[in-house]
């Protein structure tokens, strides 16, 4: 091998083992495995599923959508990441699985948002002294065609919903045409600015751990390997 090529070679593969060491040993690794699996046979484990609407004990948020919770608040699937809210895989095509609101509140749809809403909920129901917002996305498909319900047009602003309300469907929109994610919605709890506006959701930082709001161990801190659930 030339010695050019040979010292190329030497980074990849050094990237290549870390890769491997990661997903075999890292924090999410174990559920990150059932998940590949699942994806591939999305009938093989029924037992997995959520129902769209259903409570858990006695958490104050319904499930918003059918599906497989894949990911959870704080997941680090990939070096460097940590996931700011729940990834909700429906195991369905784009635009089949309905999204409903979780909780009630007053939905906002920037005028660039193509696969997105947010909800603003005026008291927490865990701590009333402060507003949240409620972060849905990836309703729409590869190429930006999106699945939002029509009463929600571009634009929307401060629209009242009730908890259950149809905000669209799931879809794998990421921007990206030929690079689009695994259907499913992703929903996360985004904190106010305290001027009356979201933070940047993308930031953990910025979002409350999903737990408690939904009565499900969704901190990967906590629930390193297992896939949650409740009847």
């Amino acid at each position: 091998m030339p010695k050019r090529i040979f010292l190329l070679a030497i980074p990849v593969a050094i990237a290549v083992a870390g890769l491997t060491l990661y997903f075999t040993y890292g924090k999410s690794a174990a559920r990150t495995t059932q998940v590949i699996n699942w994806i591939r046979d999305p009938s093989s484990r029924p037992e997995l599923m959520m129902t769209s609407g259903i409570k858990c004990d006695t958490a104050p948020f319904i499930f918003p959508t059918n599906g497989l919770i894949g990911f959870i608040w704080d997941d680090s699937f990939r070096p460097g990441h940590r996931h700011s809210g729940l990834d909700i895989f429906a195991g369905t095509n784009v635009g089949v699985t309905p999204v409903v609101a979780a909780y009630s509140g007053y939905l906002t749809r920037e005028a660039d948002w193509i696969s997105t809403v947010i909800i603003r909920v005026p008291e927490d129901p865990l701590e009333t002294s402060r507003q949240i917002w409620v972060y849905y996305t990836h309703m729409a498909d590869p190429q930006g065609n999106s699945f939002i319900s029509s009463e929600f047009p571009a634009g929307t602003k401060e629209v009242f919903v009730e908890a259950g309300t149809l905000l669209g469907y799931q879809g794998n929109y990421s921007g990206d045409p030929s690079n689009p994610v695994g259907v499913h919605l992703h929903i996360s709890i985004v904190e106010d600015d305290g001027f009356g506006k979201y933070k940047n959701e993308l930031d953990i930082e910025n979002t409350y751990d999903p737990t408690p709001y939904f009565g499900l161990p969704l901190n990967a801190n906590v629930n390193p390997d297992t896939i949650p659930v409740c009847n």
